[in-house]
């Protein structure tokens, strides 16, 4: 996994980047997120994450349709968790009885951000 990109204008990283920050990035077909304030940029996932990505979000959206208790959307797909963290999972379930739109995020998971993704599971 390559490090996280700081984008703070001295390249301090005690600086954490914040939601307005995160809505400036470059639209360049790469995956950016937001953990704990870092910058994480991820190149676009190759053939084998979206078939198996798409394969499941098909599966959820089959059993949805049976059993309508909410929606699934696929990327991209922001979930502002807080102003410091924003992520872009490769699915994300929405609850129709929930009033704050819980979210359950589903991912395909990839090798070089599995640590990145155990970290961020857990915040």
């Amino acid at each position: 996994m390559k490090s996280p990109t700081q984008a703070s204008p001295e390249g301090d990283p005690r600086v954490k980047l914040t939601y307005d920050d995160f809505v400036l990035f470059p639209d360049d077909g790469k995956r950016h997120e937001l953990v704990d304030g870092e910058h994480y940029v991820t190149p676009s996932p190759n053939t084998r994450h979206q078939q198996i990505s798409g394969d499941l979000f098909a599966l959820i959206w089959t059993y949805l349709e049976a059993h309508p208790v909410g929606r699934v959307f696929h990327a991209p797909y922001d979930v502002v968790f807080s102003d410091f963290d924003v992520v872009a999972p490769d699915a994300v379930r929405v609850e129709r009885a929930c009033r704050r739109g819980r979210h359950r995020t589903t991912r395909s998971r990839s090798t070089r951000r599995r640590r990145r993704d155990r970290v961020a599971r857990h915040a």
